[in-house]
């Protein structure tokens, strides 16, 4: 008879993404999860797989939480520059506001992982495609309700807000940096008047 598991799959999970997220993958090792959690490394194993598949399975769940966040954000009926500005406000603030300085678990785990892991590149560039398709979608209702010049390059305009968000979750990472935050915010903004 198969025993019963003493703790919940999804706390653990949960527990688990905090704390790659706080440390990244190499800087957290099986022993320090089995600290964390409270549960022993062969129902670790048993319950999640190694190391790669449960921090994969806690990367997924990162991406479940904050990409339908931002497509709710960036489809909301109405004018569109508004949400696309409060996405640029709320990504700068959170980053102020993240006393831990932990960035952002897609890009940590990019820069981490550097292509040495095939389904780690493929949830990050998903990520990351589902926001341009998000943004390009968004920009192109901007166009079409008359927001931006009819002349605009709504995907280049997406693809540029990409790369500067990712380099947001990266340079909030370092104290002192909330002002080159703010200026480089505003100067982006800047291209979508």
């Amino acid at each position: 008879m198969p025993r019963t598991k003493e703790f919940d799959p999804d706390t653990v999970l949960e527990r688990a993404l905090e704390l790659f997220w706080e440390h990244g993958y190499e800087a957290t090792s099986v022993s320090d999860l089995v600290a964390h959690l409270g549960i022993a490394k062969a129902s670790i194993y048993a319950t999640f797989g190694g190391k790669q598949e449960f921090f994969a399975k806690a990367l997924q769940r990162y991406l479940d939480r904050t990409d339908p966040l931002i497509m709710a954000q960036l489809s909301q009926p109405g004018p569109v520059l508004p949400a696309v500005r409060a996405l640029v406000d709320r990504y700068i603030t959170d980053g102020a506001e993240d006393e831990r300085r932990r960035g952002c678990m897609v890009v940590n785990s990019a820069v981490e992982f550097a292509g040495r892991d095939r389904e780690v590149a493929r949830m990050v560039e998903s990520s990351w495609a589902h926001l341009e398709t998000t943004l390009t979608s968004a920009l192109l209702r901007a166009r079409a309700q008359g927001e931006l010049s009819p002349e605009s390059d709504a995907r280049a305009l997406a693809r540029f807000l990409l790369v500067f968000l990712q380099g947001v979750r990266v340079l909030e990472r370092s104290p002192g940096s909330a002002a080159r935050l703010r200026d480089a915010a505003r100067v982006a903004l800047s291209t979508l008047s």
